[in-house]
């Protein structure tokens, strides 16, 4: 009979689905657990995005966003929704989008981010169709390391799924010249891709974010960030603590203690230095025309 009562229960359960920040799991007894429905928090609402981090690939986002996320006043999205640079996305429409982001009180700011904004060409007009007024978070590091990063994860990423890998040499150089096709160093043409979201939104509302920076000292670009989102000051040094293992700062918030994923900080390979200085080479001229579209300059090799 009781197990009769807990199949029941169970199915009672599964019937009634529920966004997952609203599943809590209960304890049924030995081997046995459910997940209970709890309802949204009195008084909160989903939002389209006050500000959106829209990347760069590698540049830093998740760190980003969970420091930024330490704010009482910040409700940040739990995945990358993919939502103005993937056309099937995309048709979905601004409802569907809406109901992806979390639950937030009136006082709070909702913020999403997908690194994959910066790259597409048709993310900043779509966002622009949506709110003109929105605050865009865009961090950047050195483009060069960006491209080594971008590589660093394809790699562990084929490896994790039984796939070829390429020495990093081999996708750079092609026929003895830097290989622009591939997309890694695409992805790094900072000043080509910013050309293309101020043709749709002024630089003032577009907040750069030096990753570099966020690396070695967060607070800093944090408190930037908070003045930029009109946000009162309330994320502090005690917030952070450098974890001497992983070699990066981690979070400490609420009494708890949290680092991103494994799979950030990954050891990059080392690379041929002929081919590191052709790449090096090859993109300064493109980090020159890219401080001058957003008037200051970064400490780019």
């Amino acid at each position: 009979m009781a197990c009769l009562l807990v199949s029941v229960f169970l199915l009672v359960l599964q019937t009634y689905a529920a966004p997952s920040e609203f599943v809590q799991s209960l304890d049924l007894g030995p081997g046995l657990t459910a997940n209970v429905t709890l309802s949204p928090p009195p008084g909160t609402s989903k939002h389209a995005p006050h500000s959106i981090i829209i990347g760069v690939r590698k540049g830093g986002t998740r760190a980003l966003l969970e420091m930024l996320d330490i704010h009482p006043e910040v409700a940040a999205a739990a995945t990358e929704v993919h939502f103005f640079d993937w056309d099937e996305n995309y048709a979905k429409g601004f409802d569907w989008y809406r109901e992806l982001m979390p639950y937030s009180y009136p006082h709070q700011i909702t913020v999403e981010k997908t690194p994959g904004y910066f790259t597409s060409s048709l993310a900043p007009e779509r966002i622009r169709a949506m709110n003109s007024s929105i605050k865009l978070l865009l961090i950047l590091r050195d483009p060069t390391e960006r491209v080594i990063s971008d590589y660093t994860q394809v790699y562990f990423n084929r490896l994790e799924n039984h796939k070829p890998v390429q020495a990093i040499e081999n996708l750079l150089v092609r026929s003895g010249a830097l290989n622009t096709r591939y997309k890694a160093i695409q992805r790094s043409f900072y000043d080509v891709h910013m050309r293309n979201w101020l043709r749709h939104f002024p630089l003032e509302q577009i907040h750069i974010v030096d990753g570099d920076t966020l690396i070695r000292d967060p607070l800093p670009e944090l408190q930037k960030v908070e003045r930029f989102l009109n946000l009162p000051p309330r994320i502090m040094s005690s917030n952070f603590y450098f974890n001497q293992t992983k070699g990066f700062y981690c979070i400490r918030s609420e009494g708890r203690e949290r680092c991103l994923h494994e799979s950030k900080g990954r050891p990059h390979p080392a690379v041929n230095s002929t081919v590191l200085q052709q790449l090096r080479s090859y993109l300064r001229e493109h980090n020159r025309n890219f401080y001058r579209l957003v008037k200051r300059s970064f400490d780019w090799q």
